[in-house]
């Protein structure tokens, strides 16, 4: 909304009490996320705004709602999300992020435009006005993620980003990993620059840095970090004044360590952030949102202000947003939860702009948008592509392999060594140690690659799985104990247009389609759990025991997280941020 003179006018008249208000939130418990208080008030909202507090309820107001002393709560805010991997639009996501009290969403879209390019990202972020949550956008500093080692559908140079920054609704630049920065790469301190110049902030991912680094990329002002796994991380990086953000996703389990940390360190909260990062629908609807950081880090020993204040103003002073979202104070859009209990954090009415979006009959829903054709177009494997193209080949009777090692619950993995057995000229998996093949196909119709690496610790006892949804590339990870029901899988995207794929014996056992860029569906968020729980279940059946095994797929083949990736181009070595050898050692 853009100030003018007459609507600051309006404003100032409304909270005298000239004009009419639209609404009164009679009888809360404000929390005040300001001084820590706690106390009894009436809530004048007007335009979207909130324009007094304590207004009399006998001011002419549009219409008076009892909220019966509840604790009313400033919106939830999540500080940095990559929307698509919850594989819902914006429009479907609604449905399952409002009704747990997130009204914001600090959005970095570089899935979609790492697939379709700024064609893509602005069609995902276009009419985001009507959503029934706020969008900001992070824009994406790294499309692609890794070039020279990934094939990808879309480029954003610094023309792109520059344009994109210069958005209203842009608040940051997305997310840089350290290559970017300690390679010294002009792109980057470019887009750096031109985030700086336009007043505002550059997101960190500074994932496997020491201090010494972490100096480094403090200086070219990156200003936050979502990377911490363990309180000492986390500590490393505020003592450079980065501040850090604590996630919570279906694969990144962060939020226990870390706040148990910061609670048994009596550490102040004021420099952290709450956010998602990447997390499936079925775990937001059954566990939370950003709700879910607060009311894990109040069950630890947080105070719940504190809580709060880590989702709200905390946020929103990060973001320079402060005088728009993240407390209830005149001035401020009329983001505003009803909680009736400060230790259960569910609300039972939530507002955006002073609109009810949820109430005691759920959620009120969100029209449907149209996507462009094109972008259901984009999976395109090669013709020739076969089961052949899985194929380790070498000469040697044994073979030293690296390795990627997976970590319960993370995204970062490790690299191991071993030696693996040959048959008739190939490296063949072996299961009775939980080593299998992993594979990316290039899916852009742009040279056909395929690319092969070993994976432990996925479980997978027979079939194969395979996705369209891999960071950051997006081109088809697919991991399988034969070479056939790999092949399988991967065509059964193709003809999808992108999604999840789950076969073995010869036989697709189940699926999702994800035709919108192969990253997203256009189902309601409802339908969307209901097949991703029967399919998670028929994973299962694989011998795979992960509670997100296709989240899991999605990162492994990432080559910016630490120690190994694996793109189209071959098995990466993160930190050196180089293609290495899969094989290290040859026994004739």
């Amino acid at each position: 909304m853009e100030y003018t003179t007459e609507s600051i006018k309006n404003d100032i008249k409304a909270s005298m009490g000239i004009i009419e208000l639209d609404l009164i939130l009679k009888d809360v418990k404000l929390v005040n996320v300001y001084t820590n208080e706690i106390y009894p008030a009436n809530i004048g909202i007007y335009n979207k705004r909130i324009v007094t507090i304590n207004s009399d309820e006998n001011v002419r107001c549009k219409e008076i709602i009892d909220c019966k002393g509840g604790y009313a709560v400033p919106g939830f805010i999540d500080s940095h999300v990559h929307i698509e991997t919850t594989l819902l639009t914006p429009e479907a996501l609604g449905e399952v992020i409002v009704p747990w009290g997130t009204t914001s969403m600090c959005v970095d879209p570089m899935e979609i435009a790492n697939v379709s390019g700024i064609d893509g990202l602005v069609a995902l972020v276009n009419d985001s006005e009507k959503l029934p949550f706020r969008l900001f956008l992070e824009v994406p500093s790294r499309v692609p993620t890794a070039p020279g080692l990934e094939t990808t559908g879309g480029v954003l140079g610094l023309k792109e980003v520059s344009d994109l920054l210069s958005m209203d609704m842009s608040v940051s630049l997305g997310e840089l990993d350290p290559s970017k920065i300690l390679g010294i790469k002009d792109e980057y301190l470019g887009k750096i620059a031109s985030s700086l110049n336009n007043k505002k902030i550059c997101n960190g991912h500074a994932i496997g840095l020491g201090k010494k680094e972490l100096n480094i990329y403090a200086t070219a002002h990156l200003a936050d970090d979502h990377e911490s796994v363990t309180y000492e991380e986390l500590l490393d990086r505020l003592r450079l004044g980065i501040k850090a953000l604590v996630r919570e996703g279906s694969s990144e389990r962060n939020v226990e360590a870390l706040m148990k940390g910061v609670i048994e360190n009596k550490m102040s909260t004021e420099n952290l952030l709450f956010c998602t990062d990447d997390k499936h629908v079925n775990d937001i609807f059954n566990e939370g949102h950003i709700s879910y950081n607060i009311q894990k880090s109040i069950d630890l020993g947080l105070d719940p202000i504190e809580a709060i204040k880590i989702a709200t103003i905390n946020t929103a002073k990060h973001f320079k947003l402060e005088d728009k979202i993240g407390s209830i104070a005149p001035g401020r859009y009329a983001d505003i939860l009803i909680i009736k209990d400060l230790k259960v954090i569910k609300p039972i009415l939530v507002f955006k702009d002073g609109e009810i979006v949820v109430d005691e009959n759920g959620y009120r829903g969100c029209d449907k948008k149209e996507y462009p054709k094109e972008l259901f177009n984009t999976v395109k494997i090669s013709p020739t592509f076969s089961h052949k193209d899985f194929a380790i080949k070498t000469d040697g009777k044994k073979v030293k392999c690296r390795i990627i090692d997976l970590i319960k619950d993370q995204i970062i993995n490790k690299e191991i060594q071993e030696w693996m057995n040959v048959e008739n000229g190939n490296v063949v998996t072996d299961i009775d140690r939980d080593i299998i093949k992993i594979s990316v196909v290039e899916r852009y119709g742009k040279n056909g690659r395929v690319a092969n690496g070993l994976v432990h610790g996925f479980g997978l006892k027979k079939g194969a799985l395979a996705a369209s949804v891999s960071h950051d590339h997006h081109n088809i990870v697919v991991v399988g104990t034969n070479d056939k029901d790999m092949e399988l899988v991967v065509k059964e995207i193709g003809k999808m247009q992108g999604g999840f794929v789950a076969a073995s014996d010869g036989k697709v056992l189940d699926s999702l389609a994800l035709p919108l860029c192969g990253l997203m569906t256009t189902l309601p968020a409802l339908e969307v759990m209901e097949c991703m729980e029967k399919l998670n279940n028929n994973v299962k059946s694989l011998g795979c025991s992960m509670s997100a095994p296709f989240m899991s797929l999605s990162f492994i083949s990432l080559p910016t997280v630490p120690e190994l990736g694996l793109t189209d181009f071959g098995l990466i070595d993160v930190l050196k941020h180089k293609i290495i050898d899969l094989i290290t050692e040859v026994e004739v």
